[in-house]
């Protein structure tokens, strides 16, 4: 096998890429509503340290990234750093999930930067619950951001809904109506437990369920060829001109074909969401080791890939919150 692989054989050809744990959201999934301990700059990777870092896993196998927060366009220069990671030629595929609220302001300078598409994070479409749900205001903002995003060319533009039960489940067929009428791409997520300060686990919404409720619309049509690397399975509705995508991270998980790293904003790799192993890569990087170590200390990291998480077990990463691991 050639690339990137772990000691499952399963390649690995992804990594996600937290530039910083900072949000100007607080949603009740991700983060506490004051907020978290925000890391020191001094303890940040800068961009050049993150364009080294990324060098380096393009040299293990790594073709795709994607950008991550926190919320990541909040981070000072990051179209520039889009442009230092589109340069890097073995990386084919770079894109970046956002909240939305900035995305009006950046979309173009991204595109232009060398950035393919983005990923919105978008729970519902009712102004006053999507202050319940942040915890903040803007959702008007936020639908600009996404029209902003078609019309500089970063496509597809993937809506991400985490359902949650008697919060916005209620919303299931207002977000898939928008895949009839317009060219939306929404992917509709199960809520998964995660960090110190656990939810309501009976805020969970089947995959199975959702598809139950869809069903209203008609049958649905699989679609193929859908860009990205992640682990939704995409489907339209007859005449439909968007697409639905289903992310069963619970009830049907997708640990058997799991192909991504993270690395947070810190510099720590982290094999799996859901298992608080880390490895330190920045000091090493600090300490000037070249990329052939880097590489290294990056194949050890994939590796250390456990075989999958244990939500059934209920046992959960509580080392730190959403935000601070980048999704």
């Amino acid at each position: 096998m050639t690339g990137l692989s772990d000691s499952f054989n399963r390649p690995i050809n992804y990594m996600r890429i937290s530039v910083t744990d900072r949000c100007n959201l607080r949603c009740i999934y991700c983060m506490p509503e004051e907020g978290i301990c925000l890391n020191d700059q001094k303890d940040m990777l800068s961009y050049e340290e993150i364009f080294t870092l990324a060098r380096a896993a393009a040299a293990t196998g790594i073709t795709k990234v994607r950008i991550t927060g926190g919320e990541p366009l909040v981070r000072l220069g990051i179209v520039s750093l889009v442009e230092m990671l589109s340069k890097i030629n073995e990386i084919d595929d770079l894109s970046l999930t956002t909240n939305g609220l900035l995305l009006r302001r950046y979309a173009t300078g991204l595109k232009n930067a060398g950035l393919k598409r983005v990923n919105v994070s978008l729970d519902t479409l009712r102004e006053n619950k999507f202050k319940t749900i942040t915890r903040g205001q803007g959702l008007e903002d936020v639908l600009k951001g996404i029209e902003a995003a078609k019309e500089a060319g970063l496509l597809p533009v993937k809506i991400n809904v985490v359902v949650l039960r008697g919060i916005n489940d209620d919303e299931i067929l207002d977000f898939a109506r928008k895949t009839l009428t317009s060219d939306w791409n929404v992917r509709f997520i199960e809520f998964m437990p995660f960090g110190s300060q656990q939810m309501d686990e009976n805020r969970l919404v089947t995959v199975t369920e959702i598809r139950e409720r869809l069903a209203t619309f008609g049958p649905l049509i699989p679609v193929t060829g859908t860009q990205g690397g992640g682990p939704a399975k995409y489907y339209r509705f007859s005449g439909g001109k968007g697409s639905i995508g289903f992310i069963s991270p619970v009830t049907e998980h997708f640990c058997f074909s799991c192909n991504r790293l993270r690395l947070t904003s810190t510099g720590m790799l982290r094999p799996c969401l859901l298992d608080e192993y880390e490895i330190n890569l920045r000091d090493p990087l600090r300490r000037g080791v070249g990329l052939d170590e880097l590489s290294g200390l990056i194949r050890d990291g994939a590796q250390c890939k456990p075989e999958g998480h244990r939500l059934a077990e209920n046992i959960v990463p509580r080392d730190k919150f959403m935000t601070q691991v980048g999704g």
